[in-house]
Formats: structure tokens, C-alpha cells, sequence
């Protein structure tokens, strides 16, 4: 089974990605920084990243955990959502959800965090669905 979908891999690059939405999505952090400040390196990197995603994907399943909470979904939540902070209540993270519900996402910055170690949260949480440790506390 699969943590990321190339599906949504090509829909974050076509609408996003000179911000670097779909290297986010992919883990891929400090090129989409990159790509976040540069518009995609210009568009060319932009445009040689459509053949690249299939890759991207593949490195995704051999680097994060699959488990009860989906790497997409948790993404559209945090990229349509994220200063309500839906996709923190999503991964059962109720206490920063809260915050950010009320803060509206800490003004941004906690969105923007989120950005960069959410595939990690994702990973994390679900490792700790699968074995067994129900509290996950509230960070």
C-alpha cells in the first residue's frame, strides 16, 4: 500500500507547484523551500519535476509508515484547512488543533510549519496506531 498518491502528487504540481506544494507533499523539504522562493526555479524546475513525481512517489512508501491515517487526505486538510487546523484534529492532535482553530493556525506560522514535518507527524502517528499505543497525546 502506498503513503502518497501520484493522483495528488500531479494536482499539487499543476496548481502549486512553483510554491513547491507537491515537493512538500513528497517530503522533499528543502527543495520546496527552494522551489517556494524561486517560483519553481523559474518553471524549469517545475516542468522537469513532471516526469519526476513517479519517483518522488516510490521514495514516499519506502520512507513513511502506512497505517490508519492517509498521507492525502491529511494533505488536502492541511492545505484547504490548515489555519483551522482540521488536519491536527484529523492525526487525533486535538490540544494544537484547538490552538489552531483559535490562533488561526498560529497566525500562519504553525501552517507553514506543518508544511515542512507533516509527513513525519503522519508517519509518527501511525506507527504508534499500529502497535497499539492509543494515547497520542494532545501535542
Amino acid at each position: 500500500m502506498a503513503t502518497h498518491s501520484t493522483v495528488i502528487g500531479y494536482i499539487l504540481w499543476f496548481f502549486g507547484g512553483l510554491l513547491g506544494l507537491h515537493r512538500f507533499y513528497f517530503g522533499k523539504r528543502t527543495t520546496g523551500v527552494v522551489y517556494f522562493l524561486t517560483l519553481g526555479v523559474l518553471g524549469v524546475g517545475w516542468l522537469i519535476d513532471a516526469f519526476l513525481i513517479g519517483s518522488m512517489k516510490r521514495q514516499m512508501a519506502r520512507r513513511y509508515q502506512v497505517g490508519r491515517y492517509n498521507y492525502s487526505v491529511g494533505w488536502l486538510l492541511l492545505l484547504l484547512a490548515g489555519v483551522l487546523g482540521i488536519h491536527r484534529f484529523y492525526v487525533g492532535r486535538w490540544g494544537t488543533g484547538l490552538i489552531y482553530l483559535c490562533t488561526a493556525g498560529l497566525a500562519g506560522i504553525g501552517v507553514l510549519y506543518d508544511f515542512l514535518t507533516f509527513n513525519e507527524l503522519l508517519s509518527e502517528t501511525n506507527e504508534r496506531w499500529i502497535s497499539g499505543d492509543a494515547e497520542l497525546g494532545v501535542s
